[in-house]
């Protein structure tokens, strides 16, 4: 029997297996992250969500040069974010659309397209690290105790000791340090501070241009001092607090270091976007980051696993996603640690980013960017009547502007579309009242409105098509020649039915376009066998072998209402015979292990979710590298952990 979207979210706690709340901490605490010497493409972070600071092993940011051709290491937050100035007034009411409203085509508009798309990038805030004697460092000990957040490195330089402690504050955006060595004594150890101007770039950070931005004291005290940034249009603050005597000083516009005395300084950096109101010692920073976290890990489900590098990866992928993903902005695909596509957000990962929130039992994390939705609604509202559509058509690749960034794909992707209601599905099996149903239900509406009008009713057919034009998951199809692909058409189906259970709930009339759009749709397109991804391909199979294997999510990710079965098994086959493995995503393994669930192959699900290929290499931070400029992907440990939710609960539905 297949498994609905709507009644799993339901049989996860009775299948997920519960450890007790005594069992759980050494399951997290034995996959701590542990390094002894540099490791540029696998630096650790602590935060909360909405902050996020990245160090390498000294505990802080000491050695950026050193992680330039891997992670970089920034300071980052969700309202952390800075636009290039734009004198021509670029904007996309002004950009020049195709003829049905797609912002796709930069022939002559060039100078728009780009700072329509660069615009706005998240900034890294600041550069924290330490001010050192000569020498390499030596006798490295760094630890990450995904128990209680907290992040402790030990290391020597010029003969002395060195140990550092860094925690995040759960509720502010503040790091707070504690610092013990002899070279304090000896006046050979400083805090620096430095602020960039912004960059496109994944390091978010310019340093070559000075002049372009502000740093200014607004207020100094004996133990204290606040800054302020501006740069162009933007500006937020910045306060520094420290115990113990120090002196400040200034090594450049943008630069300035902190000289303790004795032998130990802790201190405190607190970020914010408007005038800090409030603020925390280090003390109270570090209690209650152990408070926080404990209490993370002693909420939703919990489960081990007897393949130890499995249990690894879902223990870190738990840890990362809640500092990284569980804020008020859907993600990035980077989420905190440095940018990706400027920082801003692709709404078609959000499904793989967060949902997985929900099918653990902490829907709470999943719901505080779920709203975003509800401040775009006007936004995609009107992106819909552009294109001449009725409903709400939701962005791809978007800013908290909530405003389409144009492209030569990401206009035309469709999948993005139904992942509200399925969202929305999520927090109300999570939370079933009426204040949920009428919160979101003009999110699931708005949503299933457009999704009818997309269709198109072919006449002689007597069926629904969805495109031309589109480009699918799978995205290397051209859009005008691309329609009826699988995944979507079960996507479709799925959303659709959900929205009517929806207006049924809340005692209204079922919708009959939906209803027609819904019963009618085409079928999902097969040749030789398999299931193809989408009607009109123009090649063979194996000639189509790159990207995601987008149509195995019909029966998987969905339950597959739709699909066959059998066909479903050989379409699976032939991708592990034909796929190119090395030019897929890492959320694509994840995504085949729930298909593989789904066809009751439980040992299949295991080899996808540990397959040994180049995207699915996960380093001892947890994340999985995917190339040069995308060292971080986030939807691989979300879709990781929604496979588990799902094998483990179809596991305990079958007994």
């Amino acid at each position: 029997m297949l498994l609905s979207r709507r009644n799993l979210l339901a049989a996860v706690p009775a299948a997920m297996a519960a450890q007790s709340i005594r069992d759980r901490r050494p399951t997290v605490q034995r996959h701590n992250p542990i390094l002894t010497a540099f490791d540029a493409r696998s630096p650790l972070s602590v935060g909360n969500g909405e902050f996020a600071f990245t160090a390498d092993v000294t505990g802080l940011q000491t050695f950026p040069e050193r992680y330039e051709k891997g992670c970089p290491l920034c300071t980052q937050s969700q309202w952390g974010w800075h636009s290039f100035p734009n004198p021509r007034g670029f904007s996309l009411e002004t950009y020049r659309m195709t003829e049905d409203g797609y912002p796709v085509d930069s022939k002559g508009q060039l100078e728009a397209y780009n700072w329509l798309r660069e615009n706005p990038h998240r900034l890294n805030l600041a550069r924290i690290g330490l001010r050192l004697p000569p020498g390499e460092p030596t006798n490295i000990q760094q630890t990450l105790d995904l128990w209680s957040g907290v992040l402790s490195s030990r290391f020597e330089v010029a003969g002395e000791m060195v140990e550092v402690e860094t925690c995040v504050h759960p509720l502010f955006d503040l790091l707070a340090v504690t610092l013990t060595s002899p070279l304090i004594d000896k006046g050979g150890l400083g805090i620096g501070i430095a602020f960039p101007y912004g960059s496109t770039g994944i390091h978010a950070s310019d340093w070559t241009k000075p002049e372009l931005h502000r740093t200014t004291v607004e207020r100094r005290s004996e133990r204290s001092l606040a800054f302020l940034r501006q740069l162009d249009g933007d500006h937020y603050f910045v306060a520094l607090s420290w115990e113990g005597a120090a002196e400040f000083g200034l090594e450049s516009e943008h630069d300035f270091t902190l000289r303790p005395r004795g032998p130990r300084i802790a201190f405190t950096v607190h970020f914010a976007p408007e005038a800090l109101l409030t603020s925390a010692t280090v003390r109270q920073t570090f209690d209650a980051a152990r408070e926080y976290r404990a209490k993370f890990w002693n909420s939703g489900a919990a489960i081990g696993s007897e393949n130890s590098e499995l249990e690894r990866r879902i223990v870190l992928s738990q840890y990362l996603t809640a500092i990284q993903s569980a804020g008020s902005l859907p993600p990035q695909e980077t989420g905190l640690t440095c940018n990706s596509w400027y920082g801003k957000f692709h709404l078609e990962m959000y499904w793989w980013h967060t949902a997985h929130f929900a099918l653990w039992g902490r829907a709470e994390m999943l719901e505080r960017s779920f709203g975003y939705y509800e401040r775009i609604l006007p936004k995609a509202r009107a992106t819909a009547r552009r294109q001449g559509y009725a409903g709400a058509r939701w962005p791809k690749m978007v800013g908290p502007d909530g405003r389409e960034s144009p492209s030569n794909v990401g206009p035309w992707l469709i999948w993005q579309q139904p992942h509200p209601i399925a969202i929305a599905e999520l927090l109300y099996q999570a939370k079933p009242t009426r204040a949920t149903l009428e919160r979101y239900a003009p999110i699931v509406f708005e949503s299933a409105e457009f999704m009818a009008s997309f269709a198109k009713y072919e006449e002689q057919k007597g069926r629904y098509v969805l495109g031309p034009p589109l480009i699918p998951a799978q995205e290397n199809h051209p859009p005008r020649e691309t329609w009826n692909p699988t995944f979507e058409l079960e996507y479709w189906a799925d959303a659709l039915e959900t929205a009517q259970i929806w207006r049924r709930r809340l005692k209204l009339k079922e919708d009959d376009k939906w209803e027609r759009v819904r019963t009618k749709l085409s079928r999902l397109p097969v040749q030789d066998g398999v299931y193809l991804a989408h009607e009109n391909c123009p090649q063979t199979f194996a000639q189509r072998n790159r990207d995601h294997p987008s149509m195995l999510m019909a029966m998987g990710y969905l339950p597959g209402k739709l699909a066959d079965a059998q066909t479903m098994r050989r379409t699976y086959q032939k991708v592990l015979e034909s796929w190119k493995f090395s030019d897929t995503w890492g959320w694509d393994y994840g995504m085949m292990a729930m298909t593989a669930a789904r066809l009751g192959d439980r040992k299949l699900a295991m080899e996808a979710l540990l397959m040994d290929t180049p995207k699915n290499r996960w380093l001892p931070n947890g994340h999985t590298w995917q190339r040069e400029n995308l060292p971080v992907y986030l939807p691989s440990n979300g879709a990781l952990l929604s496979a588990v939710a799902m094998m483990r609960t179809l596991e305990g539905r079958t007994g």
